[in-house]
């Protein structure tokens, strides 16, 4: 039985799709290959059907990462569960790689593989994603030098297009909010699993080469902005007890009036404080109140620490 199912969401792909899935099957270790697709129009189904040695769900149309990678979850039966981003390609022993991480403990919840660029190999795309008092939500390393970064360390999430969970973690602290459609997904998972006292972890011998918003066009557009913005906002809600909103308010009025002017400079500017404000409407909705982490006392500790990050995380973002 293999220790690993990769579950890849596809909407579009079949452009990338195909390499990745090519290295997938190079891996020095024994895998299960589970492909949801997102209701594509690009042909994708049709290939994707007469793959034999992969497992298909062919869905009718598109329910957005969450709701995709979540499906292929509750199908794997495998220890641990590989997320990987259909414009992909994996080194051949990647996922051995973050396997090994995982083995070594317990606490471990997530580790994330070290990220390049796919056009760009000598420059890093995700180095382990970090979360601050502003309410940024930043990869770390993107656009250095792909020499840096080989330390195996904590990170506050590991991103999604590459990451191995620990799967039975998920029946304690839930699988992805579907709420998020796309976008700080991952982020909220990493959090969630820190409240509850595990760890997230950069594998940086583990390496995947991304080509990066291949299905949404640009690294900023009115998608991207919209659905990211609200979901700022909502990450700040469900994850926050009322006090800590509090006590990070000064940061994140800061972190967020950057962030508008910042659209603005770009166009972007109405369309992010829209988003804005569907994260307060959907914080404060029936819907989005149902997935608010509950407060305990047994985690006190695990949130002192997770307020300390925040904060110093707004220095390492200033530095780069």
């Amino acid at each position: 039985m293999p220790k690993t199912t990769v579950v890849i969401p596809n909407y579009n792909g079949i452009a990338y799709l195909k390499k990745c899935l090519a290295s997938l099957e190079k891996q020095t270790v024994e895998i299960q290959v589970v492909v949801i697709d997102n209701g594509s129009h690009d042909g994708s189904s049709e290939w994707l059907t007469k793959q034999e040695w992969i497992t298909s769900i062919l869905l009718p149309e598109n329910t957005g990462f969450c709701g995709a990678v979540n499906l292929g979850i509750e199908k794997s039966r495998t220890e641990y569960v590989y997320l990987l981003n259909n414009d992909t390609e994996i080194e051949l022993d990647c996922i051995e790689q973050l396997e090994q991480i995982l083995d070594s403990d317990k606490k471990i919840f997530s580790v994330g593989a070290k990220m390049l660029s796919l056009h760009q190999p000598e420059l890093i795309d995700d180095a382990g994603d970090f979360y601050c008092a502003l309410g940024w939500a930043f990869a770390r390393g993107k656009g250095k030098s792909a020499g840096q970064y080989h330390k195996c360390d904590r990170i506050f999430s590991a991103c999604g297009g590459a990451v191995l969970y620990r799967r039975d973690v998920f029946a304690e602290i839930g699988v992805f909010d579907e709420n998020h459609f796309a976008y700080l997904e991952d982020t909220d998972m990493g959090y969630r699993a820190r409240i509850f006292g595990y760890q997230n972890v950069f594998a940086p011998k583990a390496i995947v080469y991304h080509a990066g918003s291949a299905v949404s066009g640009s690294r900023y557009n009115a998608f991207k902005v919209d659905l990211s913005s609200r979901n700022s906002v909502y990450l700040i809600y469900k994850n926050m007890p009322l006090l800590q909103i509090f006590l990070n308010l000064p940061f994140l009025i800061i972190g967020f009036g950057i962030k508008i002017l910042f659209f603005y400079r770009k166009g972007l500017g109405t369309c992010y404080v829209k988003g804005l404000l569907r994260g307060i409407q959907m914080s404060s909705s029936a819907k989005g109140r149902q997935h608010k982490v509950p407060f305990q006392w047994k985690h006190m500790g695990n949130y002192l620490k997770i307020q300390w990050e925040l904060w110093w995380n707004i220095v390492r973002r200033l530095q780069g």
